[in-house]
């Protein structure tokens, strides 16, 4: 008998982001389908951990990206259409208790454009969910000193200019 994942979802009016949570999960499996049904399956401590839903509208599988990284597993999907869905499944009623919203990432209809989690361009590797074994740790950690220092500087700045005497501005002459 296989077990579900958790899996929590938000949407803006393009896409769907799902996160299916299940740390060091080995034989992962995905298939997405353009009429909208999702399959996933994985191994994880010798138990077989699987996903089957019908999400409730058409989606663009060309568009659509995954990233399999060691805690979990995020599957940003296009949809077909630009418009916002009233719920992730095709199954009306009671969602299956491993579905959550996910918090994190939801964004109101009318809050769209002040905030949007489009992963669309990011390289998913670089933010620690595994996939790129070209990260190096020793580079992260370099950029994370120069921005310390980078603050550092501004807040110094911003200190000499907030005691610095403001000197009033001469109007010129006009002709």
């Amino acid at each position: 008998m296989s077990r579900h994942p958790s899996v929590k979802w938000a949407q803006t009016s393009d896409k769907i982001y799902l996160t299916i949570e299940l740390p060091d999960a080995k034989d992962v499996k995905m298939k997405l389908e353009p009429e909208g049904k999702f399959l996933f399956s994985a191994v994880k401590d010798g138990n077989r951990y699987e996903v089957d839903i019908e999400l409730l509208d058409m989606i663009n599988v060309k568009e659509s990206k995954y990233n399999i990284g060691v805690r979990h597993i995020v599957y940003v999907i296009q949809k077909a259409e630009k418009k916002w869905w009233s719920r992730l499944i095709k199954q009306q009623g009671k969602p299956p208790v491993f579905l959550k919203v996910d918090w994190d990432k939801w964004v109101d209809e009318d809050e769209e454009d002040e905030k949007s989690f489009d992963y669309g361009d990011m390289d998913l590797s670089k933010l620690g969910m595994g996939g790129d074994d070209d990260f190096d740790m020793d580079d992260s950690m370099d950029e994370e000193e120069e921005n310390k220092e980078a603050r550092k500087e501004e807040s110094v700045e911003a200190v000499v200019e907030k005691d610095t005497p403001i000197q009033p501005v001469a109007k010129e002459a006009k002709a």
